[in-house]
C-alpha cells in the first residue's frame, strides 16, 4: 500500500495528505467541543453530557451505553442542529462581508496545517528521519505566523460588518490583542531558532529541524528546549492564549460585557464556524508549542525516537512518531481547557498591560541574553 502511494506523482501525493490532514483536524476541533463540557463537569464535579442517543444509536448493545455516558453523539446532535437550523440573517449587516467572516476564520487554520509536521518517521533508504509533513520549506515557522495571523481579520470583518456596537466593539479589541502580543511571541520563538542555527549557521526556519536539533547527541543536543529555555516556552505559551482568544485573554468575545462581541448578530452554521477555527488554531498552536518546546515526536528528553524505529517498518514508525506528537498536542488542548475553567477572565487594560508592559520587556530581555548567550558559546 505505501508502495503504491510512493508511485503516485507528487501532485496526487499532496492532495492525498491535504485532504487526510483537513478530515482530521476538523473532527478533533469539533471533539474539543465536547471535550471542553467533559472538562468544564470534571472541575466544577457534574457528570458533563451523557444522556443524547443521536437517533437511537445508544441502544447499540454495549458500545452504545458507554459511548452514550462519554457523550459522544452530542456531537452528532450538534452538526445536525447546526446544519439544519434556520439561518437568519439581520436586515442590518453588511452581507456579503457578514459571510465571508466565518470562511475567512477557518481557512488560515486549515492553510497553516501544510508547514506544520506532526510526525515523522526512519527513513532506510538514507538512513535518517523524514517528516510527515505537507510541505517541508524552510521557512515554516515564518509561515505559521503569517498565516494564523490573518485569522484576526475574521474577527474584524465580523465586528465591522455586523453594523452592531458590540460586535464591532468585539472586532476592535481583536485587533489591539494581535498586536499587543504577536510581538512578545515572535520574540519569544527567536532565540529557538538562533539556538538552531547557531552550530553550523543552517539559516533555517524548518520546525522539523527544531525537532532534529532536540535530538542530537550530547546534553545539549537532546535537551528539550522548555528546559533550555523556559522564559521563552513561557512567555509563547501565554501569547499563545492571547491569539487564540482563550480565556483569560477571551477580551473579543467578552460575554460579561460585549454579550458575545463579534459573533453576537451570528447563528446556526455561520457561528460554529467560527468555533471550529477557534479550535482548529489551538491545536495548531499546541502542535507548535510541542515542536517547538516539548521535542516533537521524540518520547523524552536525550532519547530520541530515530533509534528506537529504525528497525521496524516505516508504517509502524510513522504511527509511533505520530501517536506521540499527538498525545502531547491533546496534554496541551486539556490544559487549555483547565486554565478556561480555572482562572477568571482579565480586564482589558489588564490584558493591554501584561501585553505590553510585562511580557514585551520579558521577551527582548530574553532574546538580548540568548544572543550574548550564543555568541559566547561560539567564540569559545
Amino acid at each position: 500500500m505505501i508502495d503504491l502511494y510512493l508511485n503516485l506523482p507528487v501532485w496526487i501525493q499532496a492532495t492525498i495528505k491535504g485532504l487526510t490532514s483537513i478530515l482530521v483536524i476538523i473532527p478533533i476541533a469539533g471533539a474539543c467541543s465536547l471535550a471542553e463540557r467533559k472538562v468544564s463537569a470534571w472541575i466544577q464535579g457534574r457528570p458533563g453530557p451523557n444522556r443524547a442517543r443521536a437517533w437511537g444509536l445508544g441502544y447499540i448493545p454495549v458500545l452504545g451505553p458507554i459511548l452514550q455516558r462519554l457523550g459522544v453523539f452530542h456531537l452528532m446532535a450538534d452538526g445536525a442542529k447546526f446544519v439544519f437550523k434556520e439561518d437568519v440573517v439581520p436586515g442590518h449587516v453588511n452581507k456579503f462581508y457578514y459571510y465571508l467572516a466565518p470562511l475567512v476564520a477557518l481557512v488560515p487554520a486549515l492553510c497553516t496545517i501544510v508547514v506544520v509536521p506532526f510526525g515523522a518517521y526512519w527513513d532506510t533508504a538514507t538512513s535518517a528521519m523524514k517528516p510527515i509533513i505537507l510541505a517541508d520549506v524552510d521557512i515554516g515557522m515564518l509561515a505559521v505566523f503569517a498565516i494564523g495571523s490573518l485569522s484576526v481579520y475574521s474577527l474584524i470583518l465580523a465586528g465591522w460588518a455586523s453594523n452592531s456596537k458590540y460586535p464591532f466593539l468585539g472586532g476592535v479589541r481583536a485587533s489591539a490583542q494581535l498586536i499587543s502580543y504577536e510581538l512578545s511571541m515572535t520574540l519569544s520563538v527567536l532565540p529557538v531558532f538562533l539556538w538552531v542555527n547557531a552550530p553550523g549557521g543552517q539559516g533555517t526556519l524548518s520546525l522539523f529541524e527544531v525537532v532534529q536539533t532536540q535530538s542530537l547527541p550530547g546534553f545539549l543536543g537532546g535537551i528539550w528546549y522548555v528546559f533550555l529555555m523556559p522564559l521563552s516556552a513561557f512567555i509563547f505559551l501565554v501569547a499563545l492564549f492571547a491569539e487564540t482568544n482563550r480565556q483569560p485573554f477571551d477580551m473579543p468575545e467578552s460575554e460579561a460585557d460585549l454579550v458575545g462581541g463579534f459573533h453576537t448578530e451570528y447563528g446556526e452554521f455561520k457561528w460554529s464556524l467560527f468555533f471550529v477555527a477557534e479550535y482548529a488554531h489551538m491545536t495548531i498552536g499546541s502542535g507548535v508549542f510541542v515542536l517547538l518546546f516539548l521535542g516533537g515526536w521524540n518520547p523524552l528528553p536525550w532519547i530520541p525516537l530515530g533509534p528506537l524505529i529504525e528497525s521496524l517498518p516505516m508504517w509502524l514508525g510513522g504511527i509511533i512518531g505520530i501517536s506521540i506528537f499527538l498525545g502531547k498536542t491533546f496534554f496541551f488542548i486539556f490544559l487549555f481547557m483547565w486554565v478556561r475553567w480555572t482562572l477568571p477572565r482579565f480586564r482589558y487594560d489588564q490584558v493591554m498591560k501584561l501585553g505590553w508592559q510585562k511580557l514585551l520587556p520579558m521577551a527582548i530581555g530574553n532574546l538580548i541574553f540568548y544572543a550574548l548567550a550564543i555568541a559566547f558559546i561560539e567564540t569559545r
